[in-house]
């Protein structure tokens, strides 16, 4: 080992306790001086271990209920202390300040707290001083000291205490001092972001503990990382490691299916649905779902916001996909699922969403509200002199759920709760709805009667023109051009129903 230090004194103020006890052992074991005070001190006292009290060692209590008690020269100073600095090593002398080795501290759960209540006092009270004062001070001198500032890294200490019998290398403390920084800064951006929450400065910051590395990025020769804990959305029953493209169309999946109540199924493919269906029954909606794009369902992602049964999980055998994501599966369902081994089965568990966007772009990042508005019936205006019936206002809301969660430029046929087709991502409006038109044709759906969807305003009539003569007989859009009456006369001379509702949804 390289720039090899023994420990010889530790400083230990803990919140959790969890495995500190072999660690103290090993220490006392190893003839280490240790410095705690509070409840570590009584813990650690209580395993037989007489440590030496930081009260003891400044001559001042603990004060301001509990508030101050490490914050004192001869506590920093032993963790400052440069050990190859003559004028350091004197004033140590000089002051009594006892050289400090090892610094084992842990924070206040700030975010913890902040979960689970609103009492501005008891969150304010979380926020730690001398801890993170601590773990910085001990960071900053690693050439001289090993900070461990989290719990997780107790089982490493324990590992370093034993295979090097007391004593650290400084590629060892640095690797730690790296990690103690990451931790201090992941606290202070969490109590930034909760004052920041009211006063909105514009500034970005974010922090996340969590990262998985993944196979690759979007492309094999690109790199790809997950940053937080898939753990908490989901719990995965089978199948092989999710990859970057599976993540960007579960998150595009998941935010779809919220938007419906009916048990539905909808089939994904590159973040945009290419069947949807909501049936009283499960299979029901499978099949329907399916019928709306059978050749871009192949090899695409499958969520139902229902358990999938027996009859349905046998009908979807029968395809190939990558993933199917669902609050739960019957045993028997499952049996039938697992026959593909690499097919990947999700649980999808009740976690709160961020309600912020984020995206890299050109030099910085930009950010927005996510987009959490829905129209529905009584927010949908008719500006036709027919008014769509209850089964046409019901298709609507249905379309426009879908086209919300499309790529623009995106144009919804639907009709009875069932995406009929859909062309999204186009250049021109007109674009995506031939490009639906051709599609639902394609698969032997009959369009009379069928409403559509545009994520944004019609420019120019042509759209409503298109759309009757392929037999729309209903149709939904935000509204607000300068030539919406053009398309409101096109639908009232051809027997059009048309609602807007004053939001667009463009998705790019």
């Amino acid at each position: 080992m390289t720039g090899e230090k023994k420990i010889k004194s530790a400083l230990i103020s803990v919140y959790y306790k969890d495995q500190l006890d072999t660690i103290v052992k090993q220490l006392d074991a190893l003839g280490v001086k240790i410095y705690s005070t509070g409840g570590t001190q009584e813990f650690i006292e209580k395993l037989g271990v007489k440590p030496i009290a930081v009260e003891d060692l400044t001559s001042y209590p603990s004060i301001l209920g509990g508030r101050v008690k490490t914050l004192h020269p001869k506590v920093f100073g032993g963790i400052l202390g440069r050990r190859d600095h003559a004028g350091d090593l004197s004033q140590m002398t000089q002051y009594a300040i006892p050289e400090i080795d090892l610094v084992i501290v842990d924070l206040y759960p700030f975010e913890e707290t902040v979960s689970q209540t609103t009492d501005q006092s008891e969150i304010i009270e979380k926020i730690d001083i001398g801890g993170i004062s601590l773990i910085r001070a001990a960071a900053k001198n690693y050439n001289d000291v090993l900070i461990i500032s989290s719990r997780t890294q107790y089982a490493d200490l324990i590992q370093i205490l034993t295979q090097g019998n007391g004593h650290t290398s400084i590629e060892e403390r640095k690797a730690f001092a790296m990690k103690a920084f990451g931790v201090s800064s992941h606290y202070d951006t969490a109590i930034f972001n909760y004052f920041n929450a009211e006063s909105q400065i514009d500034v970005f910051k974010q922090s996340i503990h969590e990262a998985s590395v993944l196979r690759y990025g979007e492309n094999p020769h690109q790199k790809g990382v997950f940053y937080g804990n898939l753990n908490e959305m989901f719990e995965q029953l089978w199948g092989k490691e999710i990859s970057y493209n599976n993540l960007l169309d579960l998150d595009a999946a998941v935010a779809l299916i919220a938007e419906f109540n009916e048990t539905s199924i909808a089939i994904l493919k590159h973040n945009n649905a290419c069947g949807l269906a909501s049936r009283n029954k499960l299979s029901e909606a499978w099949k329907d779902a399916l019928a709306g794009d059978p050749i871009s369902a192949f090899g695409g992602v499958i969520i139902s916001n229902a358990v999938i049964d027996k009859e349905t999980a046998l009908e979807m055998d029968k395809l190939f996909f990558e993933i199917v994501l669902a609050p739960g599966y019957e045993a028997s369902a499952l049996e039938i699922l697992k026959q593909k081994k690499n097919r990947i089965i999700l649980v999808q568990k009740n976690v709160s969403l961020p309600k912020k966007q984020f995206r890299t772009l050109l030099n910085g990042v930009i950010g927005q509200d996510k987009d959490l508005h829905m129209e529905f019936g009584p927010d949908m205006q008719a500006v036709t002199k027919k008014a769509p019936t209850s089964e046409e206002i019901s298709d609507l809301e249905f379309a426009n759920k879908l086209v919300k969660h499309s790529k623009s430029n995106t144009i919804v046929l639907a009709k009875g709760k069932q995406l009929l087709s859909s062309g999204v991502g186009q250049t021109s409006r007109v674009d995506a709805l031939k490009h639906a038109i051709e599609k639902a044709h394609a698969f032997g759906f009959e369009l009379k009667g069928c409403v559509m969807a545009s994520d944004a305003f019609f420019p120019f009539p042509d759209c409503v023109e298109i759309a009757g003569n392929a037999g729309v007989t209903a149709v939904v859009q935000p509204g607000g051009s300068i030539k919406d009456k053009e398309s409101i006369a096109y639908c009232d001379g051809h027997d059009i129903a048309m609602v807007f509702t004053g939001y667009r949804h463009f998705k790019h």
